[in-house]
């Protein structure tokens, strides 16, 4: 589908949602994937329910935790033999306004959404340089352009990751190539814990929020996890061999902005 098969392949944060998207499109790819999570019953079902697609393995991590993140990069490159590609996947950090984040949260979503993109890349560089097909793909959101109500953190601190992916991309090339991804609304967890939390600002149910959201979207749906695993799976291939430094959007048409 990509000609992917063989590579190998880190995703992290990708027992649910967005990133076990990634690793499902990846390894109906043909790829080998390591998935990842700091819980082990999570990790444990994921690879049970994905193994039934390829050859993929789990290790528990807590990205915020850089001791954690070194075992989990050594882990993964052990078990597979090395490491073309890394998917970089976190999980969100608390929604709310900027007035109710207090000085715990900030410094918490500095580690979940920049330290832990620094600490992954550069434990998994050294594997990457040396494959001869090296790339690395940073997920994000959609926020980083446009923000979205009641997410300051994202809002904030997810553009930090660009400036990295950016940097990078004229740093290792023409050996590794970086790009970016931006998830718009994916029907995920987090958008049920969003839709949620604007149901109870709004006095709405969840089904009209819901509802609401996909209205404002141009193709009227929320997205897949997959959706977005389509767009790594080619990011990461042979086929996107001339894009790097690139931050492209999965939303559906939601975006206004022109770039």
């Amino acid at each position: 589908m990509f000609r992917i098969e063989g590579y190998r392949v880190l995703v992290t944060a990708s027992t649910k949602g967005i990133g076990k998207g990634i690793a499902k499109v990846l390894l109906q790819a043909g790829a080998t994937v390591t998935v990842n999570s700091r819980s082990r019953e999570n990790v444990e079902r994921a690879v049970n329910e994905l193994s039934r697609l390829g050859t993929v393995y789990g290790f528990v991590a807590d990205l915020t935790r850089r001791g954690d993140v070194e075992a989990l990069v050594q882990k993964a490159a052990e078990a597979m033999g090395g490491i073309d590609s890394l998917v970089y996947v976190t999980g969100p950090p608390r929604p709310g306004m900027f007035s109710e984040i207090g000085e715990e949260d900030w410094d918490y979503g500095i580690r979940l959404l920049i330290k832990s993109a620094i600490w992954v890349t550069k434990e998994a560089l050294p594997y990457i340089r040396s494959s001869g097909r090296g790339s690395i793909v940073y997920v994000t959101s959609v926020a980083v352009k446009e923000p979205i109500p009641n997410i300051v953190l994202s809002n904030t601190l997810r553009i930090a990751v660009h400036g990295l992916a950016k940097s990078l991309s004229r740093e290792l090339a023409p050996h590794v190539r970086v790009n970016a991804v931006l998830p718009g609304h994916i029907m995920t967890d987090r958008a049920i814990q969003l839709a949620e939390d604007l149901a109870k600002r709004t006095g709405k149910t969840l089904d009209e929020i819901l509802a609401e959201r996909a209205a404002t979207i141009p193709m009227k749906r929320l997205g897949k996890p997959e959706d977005v695993g389509y767009l790594v799976a080619f990011l990461i291939s042979p086929y996107a061999s001339y894009i790097t430094g690139a931050s492209i959007p999965v939303d559906g048409g939601l975006l206004t902005s022109v770039f």
